[in-house]
Order: structure tokens, then C-alpha cells, then sequence
């Protein structure tokens, strides 16, 4: 599914690092840890597909030229996909200094990976 509902618009030619880094709070004309993000990006793609999550032969990008319309993914919500890759990249990249944030972030992370792997497998 490539839409979250009618008040909501997929933009499928958005780059998926400019869109971590805007989650990020980080400008897209800096370029300083294009490589780190793109790192951590590939490795939570990783664990999508290792959840049954997008290709089954996985998915990594290597620029920002790469777009969420390049990934494909079905039977799941393309935002939860968005923001579970936003969260997973914060923890590595930028944790909080409180740790009752970083907390509650794990917890919804791990929330998002039980529902994003029911979501792709609901059999």
C-alpha cells in the first residue's frame, strides 16, 4: 500500500535520506554524515527485511537520489515504514541524553517492529 488515507499524501519522489534527515532536524544541504545516515538507513532496512518487510531480497540506497517510490513495499503502511526508519536512525545516530527518552523510544520502536511484522505476515 503506497498511501496512509485520503489526508494523506505519499510523495514517492521524496529522498528517503532527506526525509531522515528532516526527521532528524537536520539541514538536506548538509552533507557531513550523508555516509553515517546512509549506514544506519541501510542497516534498519535490514531489519525490515529480516521482519518480512519490503523486497525479500532487501533494499539499500547509496545516495539521495534514492526515493521511497524506489522501495517497494505492500501489505504494510509506507508511514509507519517512514517513522520506524526515522526512530531507529535517531537511536543510533542522535540518542537523546535522557535515557527515559532513549526508553521510550526503544518501546516504540519495538512496538512498530511487532506491528510491522503482523502487518507483513498476518497468516
Amino acid at each position: 500500500m503506497a498511501s496512509c488515507d485520503s489526508n494523506c499524501e505519499f510523495d514517492e519522489d521524496k529522498s528517503i535520506l532527506e526525509s531522515v534527515k528532516n526527521d532528524l532536524g537536520a539541514s538536506e544541504w548538509d552533507d557531513a554524515f550523508d555516509g553515517t545516515l546512509i549506514r544506519y538507513i541501510n542497516t534498519v532496512f535490514m531489519i525490515l527485511t529480516q521482519l518480512g518487510v519490503g523486497p525479500s531480497a532487501g533494499f539499500r540506497i547509496t545516495s539521495k537520489e534514492d526515493t521511497w517510490g524506489d522501495y517497494n513495499v505492500t501489505g504494510v503502511d509506507i508511514e509507519m515504514v517512514k517513522t520506524y526508519i526515522s526512530k531507529k536512525v535517531k537511536l543510533m545516530f542522535d540518542p537523546a541524553q535522557s535515557s527515559f527518552v532513549n526508553d521510550s523510544d526503544k518501546v516504540i520502536c519495538a512496538e512498530f517492529e511487532w506491528r510491522l511484522n503482523v502487518a507483513a505476515d498476518p497468516g
